[in-house]
């Protein structure tokens, strides 16, 4: 079962880009590409009889765009999506109707669209490990008991107090759970989230139409305070550095790192290297981009959160984490929120 290939179903009304996507993949030994639709409704046909594990779909498609192709296809087969996008906001929406991932549509030269494919094929391989979790209404969401929603502690320790988050696959919406209820006067927070240049100045337009706290891309330069959170742009690292009596962010385009850039062991080596008091949480994603920076992180004195197998999109790097000891607590991820509150309540 080791050697078994994934099926994959390519749906894209595009009949040129089908057709690269189509070969492109079929190079990757691991994968089996066993059809392709031409637009949602193709798609619902042939996903009974094909049977595919993943699917990748484009997000704007005629007919039935691809964000209520979802939110129809899930219930019934909840089968793991990666979006292929162009720049677009709708693609976050199509993560919330439950895609596990996105990858952006390359520029057609062949440089472009190699780096594209292996992009995507190790996308597709993190999506076939993934749960699927269909988007809910609202009214049927299950209300979660946090710890606290109200920042008591009003100690000025809690000024320089610095709180580092990574995330990558199924992570847009594990980052929104965590902060969408902390309160204004949080402690300032950085953000890795493995998303491609120009996504992830959207992603933080999105936040901070939904938080409480001011959610920007980060700047180099830009100062840590509280009250904001700082989302590392995409394709730069971003470091934790000292700034006069507090800190800032250094946002500077290098080599990959485990992977990725930004890279949250990047990020969280920093932390470990600069700050004096903060906090580390590693969520949802494939590899395990982090789990050496939050074991730093936590021989330093920091407490360290990981989200919960049972909540994950994909349980790799909080595992990973967990295996070395660099987390104090697991948790699910709309619980975090809460936790963080809790413990800062309880500092003195």
């Amino acid at each position: 079962m080791l050697n078994k290939k994934i099926k994959v179903l390519v749906v894209d009304d595009s009949i040129l880009f089908r057709k690269m996507l189509s070969e492109g993949l079929s190079i990757y030994p691991f994968i089996e590409v066993v059809g392709y639709a031409m637009n949602a409704f193709d798609a619902m046909r042939k996903i009974p009889v094909l049977r595919p594990d993943v699917l990748t779909l484009d997000v704007e498609m005629p007919g039935m765009s691809g964000i209520d192709f979802l939110k129809q296809l899930l219930p019934k087969h909840p089968i793991p999506v990666i979006l292929v996008s162009s720049l677009n906001l709708s693609v976050f929406d199509a993560l919330s109707a439950g895609a596990v991932d996105f990858v952006q549509k390359p520029d057609m030269d062949k440089q472009h669209f190699t780096t594209f494919m292996a992009n995507l094929s190790m996308k597709i391989k993190a999506a076939s490990m993934a749960k699927i979790r269909p988007a809910k209404a609202p009214a049927q969401q299950p209300a979660v008991a946090h710890t606290s929603t109200t920042l008591i502690n009003k100690s000025v320790k809690l000024n320089n107090y610095v709180i580092a988050i990574g995330a990558s696959t199924g992570g847009t919406e594990a980052t929104l759970a965590v902060l969408k209820d902390l309160p204004a006067d949080t402690p300032g927070i950085v953000v890795v989230q493995h998303m491609p240049a120009g996504f992830t100045k959207m992603y933080a337009d999105r936040l901070n139409r939904t938080c409480k706290m001011r959610v920007k891309e980060a700047q180099n330069g830009d100062p840590i305070v509280r009250g904001q959170v700082l989302i590392a742009p995409g394709d730069f690292h971003m470091r934790v550095m000292l700034s006069g009596s507090g800190y800032a962010v250094k946002c500077s385009h290098e080599e990959k790192v485990s992977g990725h850039m930004p890279s949250v062991d990047v990020l969280f080596d920093s932390m470990a290297q600069n700050v004096t008091s903060g906090m580390g949480i590693i969520l949802t994603g494939m590899g395990r981009d982090g789990a050496n920076g939050l074991l730093k992180m936590r021989k330093k004195g920091f407490y360290t959160i990981g989200q919960s197998k049972e909540s994950c999109v994909v349980y790799g790097m909080p595992m990973e984490a967990f295996k070395l000891g660099a987390v104090h607590t697991e948790a699910p991820c709309e619980k975090i929120g809460g936790m963080i509150i809790g413990h800062l309540n309880g500092m003195r």
